[in-house]
């Protein structure tokens, strides 16, 4: 399977391109801060407007990485909805759409601080789940160990052709997993912020996103 391949507390897991996290042996395919309803949201609040798809376009992507491993079991990691009240309004077609994609598999909503309570969209509510040996939160906490986590949307910023880019990046080392969002329009944290570096051990890799999964030196300079 396409991405990169790495162990985590005995646990041979893949970090896949589209910023999903997927555990062949258990097969199960994590995500983290799907923010769907943003665009909902931003309008509710007055907030400058966002195009109006990206609800969809997430689960476009969520669908396709269900249809290319055949995950039975699905986490998504806390954050799943930009906040209770983009739940509650997301349009009847996207909701029937997540019921698809949960159909015959075993889904787990995380809770995170966006949306900090049960949605009343079928599946599983949980604080956090341990999975021996990984345990899947919304927040690192430090001197975990096996821990799966997202909340904080890492990227990496990349000088490519004289020109900076910043992507979308898995930060992993020989204790946790940071996913990055894998929500459309999520924003992000450069891996270089102290939030970051407080928790990751020296040794840690970046993993881009993308057409292709790359792994490079957390804290190389760039």
């Amino acid at each position: 399977m396409d991405g990169h391949a790495f162990t985590l507390a005995g646990t041979s897991l893949v970090a896949l391109p589209s910023g999903a996290l997927y555990w062949e042996a258990r097969n199960l395919l994590c995500v983290s801060d799907l923010h769907l309803g943003k665009a909902l949201r931003r309008a509710r609040t007055g907030a400058p407007p966002l195009p109006p798809y990206e609800t969809r376009d997430t689960l476009a992507r969520l669908e396709s990485d269900l249809r290319r491993t055949g995950a039975a079991t699905v986490i998504c990691l806390g954050d799943s909805f930009d906040d209770t009240e983009a739940a509650r309004a997301l349009p009847e077609a996207e909701r029937l759409w997540i019921a698809k994609l949960q159909a015959g598999r075993r889904w787990v909503w995380i809770e995170g601080n966006h949306d900090p309570g049960p949605v009343d969209l079928g599946g599983a509510h949980l604080a956090e789940l341990p999975e021996a040996p990984l345990t899947f939160r919304h927040v690192a906490r430090p001197g975990q160990s096996g821990e799966v986590s997202g909340h904080y949307h890492p990227k990496i910023r990349l000088a490519l052709k004289g020109q900076t880019i910043s992507r979308p990046a898995f930060l992993i080392d020989s204790d946790r997993v940071i996913l990055p969002a894998y929500g459309t329009y999520t924003g992000g944290l450069s891996c270089d912020d102290p939030a970051l570096t407080g928790l990751m051990r020296a040794e840690a890799v970046a993993v881009l996103t993308g057409p292709a999964a790359h792994a490079l030196p957390m804290r190389a300079r760039r």
